[in-house]
């Protein structure tokens, strides 16, 4: 099973897969954790290009885009792929409904380009993805309690309802596969909730 994890700064994801990567092991499944972008040597190379806040240009959108592409190539075939193909679990934080939300609805890139990656790079698409939603300001007070805010942590309000939008409009023609969690809940809640949709 394919498991990806989204939403906008702060919602509690990195919490909640934690919780079902203990709730899995326990029932003696095999799990593999990972994240996007990121995940393998040279993605997570390409992860702190995205992040990093001290670049002496600013990052194109479609820079931006092209990038998350190249590192989500890289670790989809190192090692999503490999994992299902062994019968694993994969629990992955962000996936491809974060680029439509961020690259797209966030930074107003057009929907071709997206459609295009996707259709050339993308083979394998989660069986199910959690969108854990909460109010942006809620996010972004937890995000700044954690530390030092990255590239995109730095982005106005106005950005992040954008892209809490993109989320919304995913869900709502793809209910079947995401499944919405309210993040306002206790985390003990939004756990529960999401092993109810497994089940």
């Amino acid at each position: 099973m394919f498991i990806s994890f989204e939403g906008t700064e702060g919602v509690g994801k990195t919490t909640l897969i934690r919780k079902l990567f203990d709730h899995f092991q326990q029932q003696g499944k095999d799990v593999v954790l990972s994240r996007e972008p990121g995940g393998t040597p040279l993605a997570e190379q390409i992860r702190s290009l995205l992040l990093s806040v001290n670049h002496d240009e600013q990052m194109s959108n479609d820079t931006e885009l092209l990038l998350m592409y190249a590192a989500r190539a890289q670790h989809l075939q190192n090692v999503i792929l490999p994992a299902l193909a062994e019968g694993k679990i994969v629990l992955c934080d962000r996936f491809v409904d974060s680029s439509f939300a961020y690259q797209c609805a966030g930074r107003g890139l057009s929907r071709d380009k997206l459609q295009l990656l996707n259709e050339n790079f993308v083979v394998r698409m989660p069986d199910i993805t959690f969108w854990l939603d909460a109010p942006i300001e809620l996010g972004m007070t937890r995000a700044r309690e954690r530390g030092a805010l990255d590239r995109f942590e730095q982005e106005k309000l106005v950005f992040f309802e954008s892209v809490r939008s993109g989320f919304a409009e995913i869900h709502m023609r793809d209910s079947q596969r995401m499944k919405r969690l309210d993040a306002t809940q206790t985390p003990e809640q939004v756990f529960a909730d999401a092993i109810d949709y497994l089940k």
